[in-house]
Formats: structure tokens, sequence, C-alpha cells
């Protein structure tokens, strides 16, 4: 598998729909929070088109989906869903996390397909959603439960071997936090599992400005310092990034 297959696996993922289709359907919620989620979904639907034809920036996006969980925090919707039911038979790779499609049910005034993307990324303790960079994309990622170790780096250039970033973020973060990415801030990020499990819901809007979208792994372990804060991370391919940092238990 090269990268780009890797990156458009992170999209097309439809090994298992059964927790998505429940977790997302209009009976997983309970009635009164219906009108909230509906209005959350044509939300994300709005900010995305307003990406895609320019008239936000990725900056702006990240902004607007940052306030758009503040109005509506995900620790009400788990309240009115049997989460443990629901993930019983979630399947934890050995290396790297598993991923799920989110399938929204049909909204009044919303097109069949979407202008983004969301799903649910799940890992077992020490496996990662393994340290890459973006082109031409952003997203986001709410942390439904447990803790990960996040690391957000921004990239300052690139060539075919290499990537020069600066780190920005290193934290444990757990339930209800959030954090996003684009070409314009938090570029690269890391996040490993520090609880015995750990799931994400993320929005992605892909294929910014007509151009296809792209991710490159990288190895921070491996890294130099250049100087002023910043360092050079060789990059890796998919099976190589897989194994270091797949299942990676430096703290």
């Amino acid at each position: 598998m090269n990268r780009r297959e890797f990156g458009q696996s992170l999209v097309n993922a439809i090994a298992s729909y059964a927790l998505l289709q429940t977790l997302f359907t209009r009976e997983a919620f309970a009635q009164p929070v219906r009108p909230l989620t509906d209005r959350w979904v044509h939300d994300l639907q709005a900010m995305a088109m307003d990406l895609k034809s320019g008239s936000i920036t990725p900056r702006m996006w990240q902004s607007q989906i940052h306030n758009l969980f503040e109005r509506v925090p995900f620790e009400d919707l788990i309240a009115h869903i049997d989460f443990e039911r629901l993930t019983r038979n979630f399947n934890y790779p050995d290396l790297g996390v598993s991923t799920k499609k989110v399938t929204f049910p049909a909204l009044e005034g919303l097109p069949e397909y979407l202008a983004f993307h969301s799903k649910i990324f799940g890992m077992q303790r020490d496996r990662a959603i393994i340290p890459h960079g973006h082109r031409n994309m952003v997203s986001c990622h709410y942390v439904l439960k447990g803790a990960l170790h996040l690391r957000h780096y921004d990239k300052v250039e690139e060539d075919e071997s290499h990537m020069v970033i600066t780190p920005t973020v290193d934290e444990v973060v757990g339930t209800g936090t959030y954090s996003s990415i684009s070409d314009e801030h938090h570029n690269v990020h890391w996040l490993r599992a520090r609880s015995e499990t750990a799931f994400t819901f993320d929005v992605l809007v892909l294929d910014l400005d007509g151009r296809q979208w792209d991710v490159d792994n990288i190895d921070p372990y491996e890294a130099t310092s250049i100087g002023n804060g910043l360092i050079r991370a060789p990059k890796l391919d998919v099976e190589t990034a897989l194994k270091k940092y797949g299942h990676d238990s430096h703290h």
C-alpha cells in the first residue's frame, strides 16, 4: 500500500457500518437533542461549502468548527447513546487505528452527498494515529472517549524526503476536547491512546482549491534541530510508519 492508498483509506474505509449507522441515525438520539443534531449537521455542511467556495479561509473554518463543538457539546449527545453497547464489537488493530465512516440520516434541505466527510477512529492503548502532515484539506477531531497524547506541529516547508516543522502542542487530552488541522495552522498531528481504548469523531473537508488532498507520514524520533525552534523530520512510507508508531510505548 502506498501513501496515497493509505490516505484514501482514511475516507473510504467501510469495513463495518453497524456502530456508525446506529450512532448517528435519528433513533440513536433522545428526542430532546434531535433538533440540536439536525442544526449541527446543517452548520457543518454550510461551513464546508463556504470553505470550498473560498468564502472562508482554512484558519477561519478551524475557528468556526471549534465554536460549533462548543455550542453542541458531545457530552450531551453521548448521554443519550449506549456507547458501551455500540462499541462492544469494535475491531481494534494491533498497529494503528480502526476507522469507520459516519453516515448521517437524510435531512431536509441537505443534498444526498455532503461537502464534508465524518468518521470515527478507535484504538487501543499505545496505538496511534501516526504522525503525519496534510495538504489541501482540513479536519477536526473530537475525543468521544478515553485519553490521548496529542502533539501538533506547524509545517514550515518540505521537500520529497523531509518536512521542516515547529512543535505547537504537546499535551494529554480527554473526552470532550477537540483539535483541528489545516494548511495554515497545526498542519501536522500525532495522537496516541493513553487509556485502554480511545475514540475520536472526525470531520474532514478535502480537495481544497480544486487540488487533490494528500498526507505525508513523518519520523519525529529521528528529527534533527536546525535552530530557531525548527526541526527537520524524515518522511516515512506507511508500512514503516505503522511499524514504528502504530504501536508505540514511548511516553
